[in-house]
C-alpha cells in the first residue's frame, strides 16, 4: 500500500527528523519517495538528505501535484502563513497529516478545502527507532480509505492509536512527555549504582534492559502492571523495601502529578496558540 506513495514533510525540526528517521529505518518505505522541504534553510534540508538518503527541497520549489502525503511539521506558530502558502497547491483529496502541537483538524479544514482529507498526528521522540506511541485523530472530512493509509504509514514508526481528538492533551501527558519520565527514573537509578560503585555504562546498560523487559512482559502477558507488581514482591523482601521507599517518598504521587501537570500544560498551550492564530487573522 506504501511503495507507490510519496510523502513530503513541509518543515524539518526535530519531530519531523525523528519520523523521517523511523521511516527509513523501516525498510518499508523507498527512502526516494521521501521528501523535506522547508522556506529557506538549504543547509538543514541538506543534512537530511545526506544522513537519510531522502530527497529534499524548497518549499516554493516542492511539485505539489506528485505529493500523496504532505505532513505539516513546521512550528505551529508559523502554520497560518504555511497554510496561505501552500492552499493553492493542494487539492481536497491529497491528505494531510497534522504533527502540530495546539492545532485542531477543524482549524486546518477551515483554511484549506471544503472536504479537505486531514488527520492530526501525535507521535513521540522514540518514532526515531521505530517505537513511537502514536496517537492519531481524523478530521470530519476523512475517508476511512485515508485512515487505513495513515495507520499504515505511521505503523512503520511504532504503535498507533485512534483517539478522539479532546483526549490529545491526555496523550500528552502519557506519551508524548512519557520518554522523559522514564529518563528521568533513569538517571536516578544509574545515580544510586554509581554510588554504590557499579560502572557508569554497565549500570545504564542493565537499567534500560530492566525497563524494557518489564515494559514487554506488560504486553506478552497481557496482565495488569498491578498484577505483575503483585507477582514480584515477596512479603518483607527487597522489592516490597524498595516501593515501600517509593511510596513513603511520595513515587506513585509524584508520577500521576507528572501526567496531569504536562496534560493540563499542553491544553493551556494549545489555546495558547488558537488565540494567537485567531488575533493574527484578524
Amino acid at each position: 500500500m506504501l511503495h507507490d506513495k510519496t510523502v513530503a514533510f513541509i518543515g524539518a525540526g526535530s519531530m519531523a527528523e525523528a519520523m523521517i528517521s523511523g521511516l527509513v529505518k523501516s525498510e518499508k518505505f523507498p527512502t526516494h519517495q521521501i521528501l523535506a522541504t522547508n522556506r529557506s534553510n538549504a543547509e538543514r534540508l541538506a543534512a537530511l538528505e545526506a544522513i537519510y538518503g531522502i530527497n529534499s527541497c524548497k518549499l516554493e520549489d516542492l511539485q505539489f501535484d506528485q505529493i500523496d502525503v504532505i505532513i505539516l511539521a513546521m512550528k505551529p506558530k508559523d502554520v497560518d502563513q504555511a497554510l496561505r502558502g501552500i492552499k493553492q497547491h493542494i487539492k481536497p483529496n491529497q491528505l494531510i497529516l497534522s504533527v502540530l502541537a495546539g492545532i485542531t483538524t477543524t482549524y486546518l479544514e477551515q483554511n484549506l478545502h471544503i472536504g479537505q482529507q486531514v488527520v492530526r498526528v501525535m507521535p513521540n521522540t522514540s518514532s526515531a527507532i521505530g517505537e513511537s506511541a502514536t496517537a492519531i485523530s481524523p478530521g470530519h472530512e476523512t475517508s476511512e480509505n485515508n485512515v487505513v493509509l495513515t495507520k499504515t504509514l505511521l505503523k512503520c514508526i511504532g504503535e498507533v492509536y485512534t483517539i478522539d481528538e479532546k483526549d490529545m492533551d491526555v496523550f500528552t501527558g502519557l506519551a508524548g512527555s512519557g520518554p522523559a519520565y522514564f529518563y528521568y527514573l533513569m538517571e536516578h537509578m544509574e545515580q544510586q549504582g554509581a554510588k554504590a560503585g557499579f560502572d557508569v555504562e554497565t549500570t545504564r546498560k542493565i537499567i534500560a534492559q530492566t525497563i524494557k523487559g518489564a515494559a514487554n512482559m506488560v504486553q506478552a502477558q497481557g496482565e495488569t502492571p498491578t498484577i505483575l507488581r503483585e507477582k514480584v514482591t515477596s512479603p518483607n523482601g527487597t522489592t516490597a523495601a524498595g516501593l515501600k521507599a517509593l511510596d513513603e517518598n511520595g513515587g506513585g504521587k509524584a508520577i500521576a502529578k507528572a501526567v496531569e501537570h504536562a496534560a493540563i500544560r499542553s491544553k493551556e498551550i494549545s489555546e495558547q496558540i488558537q488565540e494567537s492564530l485567531l488575533v493574527n487573522s484578524k
